[in-house]
């Protein structure tokens, strides 16, 4: 009975953790979206401010982003206390949620926003938008 519940404690986290990263990847796919929404509407009227307000969906999707990720790596972390696969695992109660248990540097805010699965796409993306307002500027459109 024991290790059914312990099973049952793994697939909640397990399903905690897919919809974490199902989130990240909708995330993901509004920022491209409203990114090229916003292009395509400079397009039809070429005032070059609209490339840079492109830049704040980009920014604050990537601090969601962040967030997210985050979220799952805390969860991943829980799993593996209640799996027992880490060295020193955490005592956590069967069926007990508590990614606040989870704060040291890899769970980090921070971290996790410089990491490559989320900067690898906002810095480049906030980094070309940028390059095209400025080129814009200084070609006179």
């Amino acid at each position: 009975m024991l290790e059914d519940n312990k099973i049952k404690h793994l697939e909640l986290i397990q399903n905690i953790v897919t919809r974490m990263n199902g989130n990240s990847f909708q995330i993901k796919s509004w920022t491209i979206t409203l990114v090229s929404a916003i292009f395509a509407i400079y397009a039809t009227s070429p005032n070059s401010y609209f490339i840079l307000v492109s830049s704040f969906p980009a920014i604050m999707f990537w601090f969601l982003d962040a967030y997210y990720l985050q979220q799952e790596r805390k969860f991943r972390g829980l799993y593996n206390d209640v799996a027992g696969v880490t060295e020193k695992p955490q005592a956590i109660k069967l069926f007990e949620m508590r990614p606040d248990l989870y704060v040291e540097e890899k769970h980090g805010f921070f971290n996790v926003f410089k990491s490559g699965t989320v900067a690898g796409l906002y810095a480049p993306l906030t980094g070309i938008i940028f390059a095209i307002f400025f080129i814009l500027k200084m070609i006179g459109k």
